[in-house]
Parts: structure tokens; sequence; C-alpha cells
């Protein structure tokens, strides 16, 4: 079993900065990949950003390529999003997902998520 627990999230003004933190229970952080998807208002849940378990390897959406950047520190259990530049259309809760073996795009190959937290983006 994996718990995660999203913090960070909050209203910001675009071109603002914001850093999300996952932490995850469990001592098997490391056997996952970890994914930040998002739900806007009236939209589906979709990907944004997803880093392998060891951290060398990553990937992001195109509309926040450039602008945000996923990371992890294994020894805190704990994936981070890094969000600069931000604007409203990035207002969503964001949530982290823990997939084992890997990442990936879908939702649904997901094992594990957390609650979400809301990010605001005011223009």
């Amino acid at each position: 079993q994996v718990q995660l627990v999203e913090s960070g999230g909050g209203l910001v003004q675009a071109g603002d900065s914001l850093r999300l933190a996952c932490a995850a229970s469990g001592r098997t952080f490391m056997s996952y990949g970890m994914g930040w998807f998002r739900q806007g208002p009236g939209k589906e849940r979709e990907f944004v950003a997803g880093i392998w378990w060891s951290g060398d390897t990553t990937s992001y959406a195109e509309s926040v390529k450039g602008r945000f950047t996923i990371s992890r520190d294994n020894a805190k259990n704990t994936v981070y999003l890094q969000m600069n530049s931000l604007k409203p259309e990035d207002t969503a809760v964001y949530y982290c997902a823990a997939k084992y073996g890997g990442w990936a795009p879908s939702s649904y190959e997901y094992d594990y998520w957390g609650q979400g937290t809301q990010v605001t983006v005011s223009s």
C-alpha cells in the first residue's frame, strides 16, 4: 500500500510560481514511477508530468513544458512539481499518482492517488 498526500496549492497571480509536494508512505516508494495530473473545472483529468523511479527520466505535457519541473527525493519519499510562469489556464486540482514500475500518461494505469490540492491562478 502507498498513501499519497499533496500539499502546496493555493491562490496566486498569473506569472507567479508554486511548488507542489507529494509525500508518500511505505517502504517501496522507489518501486513506483510518479505522475502529476490535474483536473480543471468542467474538464477531464489530464497528464501534467511523470518521473521514473530513479528520477533520471521525466516527461511533460506540451502545455507545461518549459514552465513546470517534476523531481523526486527518494530519501524523503517525496515528489515535487515546481510550477513557474503560471497561467490562468493552469487552474485545477492537482493530483499525484503512483504507478508500480514506471510512469504513464494515462491515468488509468496508476495504482494509487492522492486527494488533490487546489491551484488557482488569477489573471
